[in-house]
């Protein structure tokens, strides 16, 4: 059965359809979950309890559909209200903002490269309320951008038909989605493309092996990829998205950066919290409360400026990329691709400052393991390792000292 039919299959059994929402209500949506998912962030990240339900809510929530192309029965919402809908969700809990990053990164990928049909019928899943995980990093190969993974023709099969072999790690999202884009070499060695397989395929391993010192409910663990077997109409490019002037790598980017900002903003929220009803004051202050203290004001203020800072940057840069898109020229991705870079730096400084200073202006009783802060310190030390910040600031650097523009790949 080809994707088109088994679209039209779908629609004429009044498949269920998640809610498409409007800009406001997306934000209103995000800013509710966000509290739900707070109350139990420290417990889910003490004991490693993957959000299951969750995320279950948020899928029906309709927030996962909310850039589906309104051609198709979707939102198509701008890229600031996305971000702004990633920073919310991860002031509640980062772990679960992460894990529908690739989500969105791939409903972008169909919107870059994938067939009418193939539009049709992955989009239907994504209002239907399906998930996607992916399949793209692998470990143990020279750097982020070597893929060994590949498709095969299936000899037995004939045309048309490929068998999928590969191992796949840091899959984020991949444990709990219903689709599994997989980033793959056609034939050994040549272009990359997407192999979309469902995570229930013959073939297709998840393993929950991510042990990471933060981030630790994301589910970020291997995929293995066994002789899978793949038609036509279920691979997509994905090295032609960077033959031209592109977005893709800025809106994966901005959507880390946001995550990023949502940590800081939270770290910073529970360490005023904390010295407002736990902290006591230190006797040279004499002040009756720790909130008084002049130095702990001082701390504060001053990280909220960053803080602020950096929520700002990752506005402006959401706001790029809705720029180039409306007008997609070498200069305006360009444009974009710096303004997240700028964004990126500086909610990798924001969310770790933050998350290390609330134990400066909370004080001792704050290191107590019970309370569990220090888990602020470490998700923003796991996820702002997915690109170095340095690396950010050089393509900045060489913007500003020789006009030029970064390299149009997806790490920008």
């Amino acid at each position: 059965m080809t994707v088109l039919e088994t679209s039209d299959r779908a629609r004429r059994s009044g498949a269920t359809r998640v809610p498409v929402l409007s800009s406001e209500e997306a934000i209103r949506e995000a800013a509710v979950l966000a509290r739900e998912y707070a109350a139990g962030a420290a417990e889910r990240d003490r004991h490693r309890i993957i959000p299951v339900e969750e995320t279950a809510r948020l899928a029906a929530s309709g927030l996962l559909a909310i850039t589906v192309p309104a051609s198709y029965g979707g939102a198509d919402l701008p890229v600031a209200v996305v971000a702004e809908v990633f920073r919310l969700l991860a002031a509640g809990d980062p772990n679960i903002a992460q894990i529908p990053h690739s989500h969105f990164v791939y409903v972008n990928a169909l919107r870059e490269q994938a067939s009418a049909e193939q539009q049709e019928f992955f989009f239907g899943e994504v209002l239907a309320g399906k998930r996607f995980g992916n399949a793209q990093s692998e470990v143990g190969t020279k750097h982020v951008r070597d893929i060994r993974t590949s498709l095969v023709p299936d000899a037995v099969a004939g045309d048309g038909r490929w068998r999928l072999n590969g191992l796949k790690g840091y899959a984020t999202g991949a444990l709990l989605a219903d689709w599994i884009p997989v980033l793959t070499h056609k034939y050994v060695d040549g272009p990359l493309h997407v192999a979309w397989v469902e995570r229930t395929a013959p073939g297709v391993t998840v393993v929950d092996d991510w042990d990471g010192l933060g981030q630790r409910t994301t589910a970020s663990g291997s995929v293995r990829l066994e002789d899978v077997a793949v038609a036509d109409d279920r691979v997509t490019p994905y090295h032609l998205t960077f033959e031209r002037p592109q977005t893709y790598g800025a809106f994966a980017q901005v959507l880390h950066a946001a995550i990023d900002a949502g940590i800081a903003r939270e770290a910073l929220t529970e360490a005023a919290t904390f010295v407002r009803t736990k902290s006591r004051p230190y006797p040279d202050a004499g002040v009756e409360r720790a909130a008084e203290d002049p130095l702990v004001v001082q701390a504060l203020g001053e990280v909220e400026v960053h803080v602020r800072g950096s929520e700002a940057l990752v506005r402006e840069a959401a706001a790029l990329v809705d720029v180039a898109n409306a007008d997609l020229t070498e200069e305006t991705a360009g444009a974009a691709s710096l303004a997240v870079a700028a964004a990126r730096a500086a909610t990798t400084q924001a969310a770790l400052s933050a998350a290390s200073r609330l134990f400066e202006v909370a004080g001792t009783r704050s290191a107590l393991a019970a309370l569990n802060l220090d888990r602020h310190w470490r998700n923003a030390r796991t996820h702002t390792l997915h690109d170095p910040a340095a690396w950010k600031v050089q393509h900045l650097g060489r913007w500003v000292a020789d006009g030029v523009l970064p390299p149009n790949h997806g790490q920008l």
